[in-house]
């Protein structure tokens, strides 16, 4: 069987490729039906990587956000027809310490290997979990997205044992801020929910939240713990007015991705005994948690669904550069293809 792939060969550049399909007895065959575009499918779509970047990845499908369906089961776990989400992180060792989404060999989907822009995508079982019934596929296009911010906030829940936390600010109000404040509000409901953001109209979506912050405004308030969603060049100023505001002893998760250096006011971290980590990617266990909270809390789907802003049939390849040239004015929210291939 011949599979059709569909890969950045350059930026704005795509090309189509054909390979044999191949499956082995722990692998099955997946078609997409919803994808959604994230910002480093952009990067790379635009050319912002460095050139050595593009030089080594390039060329590769683009899209690691997808829910698809079953098409064909060599494993046994699942039915022909059968909706599921697949895990673009592939581990290929377990070094009894590392989570799977930091080691160096794991093989991570379009980001050096072909992701999701294909007819067809093969999938070891164990990187596929099955989508909750009665949840909108739009949204579920973009679970590995939700699924980072869940990896972050377990990963958190670690760290802050034991610790006082009676107030969480979040820092960002776009895609990934607005993604993991809500996880929060739901998740810890007792705590007060502080979001600090740059755009009054987007801040106005955190309905949920206690209290909004335009960052220029702030006052003297303080957060025992802090969410940097921000990355790019407003890591720096964001970082810094977390280290500000942030009460003694508090963690700081970091998720914004900066392709630049960021500088930090260490002084004040060491003055007042922070911890700072980072949280990137996620595996099989951050995505059965977010299957388990889009269960639980369907008011959380509801608020997700107006994330979902357009939706793009493609049935050619110019319907892909029409999905990513419509994303990039986008300000808030997830473009979604809606694959008839």
């Amino acid at each position: 069987m011949i599979n059709t792939v569909y890969r950045l060969i350059a930026p704005r550049l795509i090309d189509v490729a054909y390979k044999e399909i191949e499956v082995d007895k722990d692998s099955l065959i997946i078609r997409p039906l919803y994808l959604s575009i994230c910002k480093a499918d952009q990067r790379y779509y635009q050319g912002m990587r460095s050139q050595a970047v593009l030089r080594e990845k390039l060329p590769m499908a683009m899209i690691h956000e997808c829910v698809a369906q079953v098409i064909y089961d060599k494993s046994g776990r699942f039915s022909v027809g059968d909706t599921v989400i697949p895990i673009p992180n592939i581990p290929v060792e377990d070094d009894g310490y590392t989570a799977e989404n930091y080691l160096r060999s794991s093989r991570f989907m379009s980001s050096g290997y072909d992701g999701f822009l294909q007819d067809y995508i093969v999938m070891p079982a164990d990187r596929i979990v099955p989508a909750p019934e009665g949840v909108s596929l739009k949204v579920l296009s973009f679970t590995e997205l939700i699924s980072v911010s869940v990896h972050a906030i377990t990963r958190f829940e670690r760290f802050a044992a034991g610790s006082r936390i009676e107030s969480i600010g979040v820092w960002g109000d776009g895609n990934l801020g607005f993604i993991t404040a809500l996880l929060l509000h739901y998740l810890y409901p007792e705590v007060k929910l502080r979001v600090f953001g740059t755009v009054y109209e987007k801040l106005s979506y955190f309905t949920f939240a206690d209290e909004v912050y335009h960052v220029d405004d702030i006052g003297n308030v303080k957060v025992d713990h802090g969410f940097e969603c921000v990355g790019g060049a407003g890591s720096r100023p964001a970082i810094n007015q977390i280290i500000d505001c942030i009460n003694p002893e508090g963690r700081i998760s970091i998720m914004g991705v900066s392709e630049n250096f960021v500088d930090i006011n260490t002084r004040m971290m060491l003055e007042k005994g922070l911890c700072m980590f980072g949280s990137s990617r996620s595996g099989l266990e951050d995505f059965k948690r977010t299957v388990e909270i889009l269960k639980k809390y369907p008011e959380i789907v509801q608020y997700y669904e107006n994330l979902v802003g357009d939706v793009v049939e493609v049935k050619k390849i110019s319907d892909i550069h029409k999905a990513f040239e419509l994303d990039i004015k986008r300000n808030f929210g997830k473009t979604v293809l809606k694959w008839e291939k």
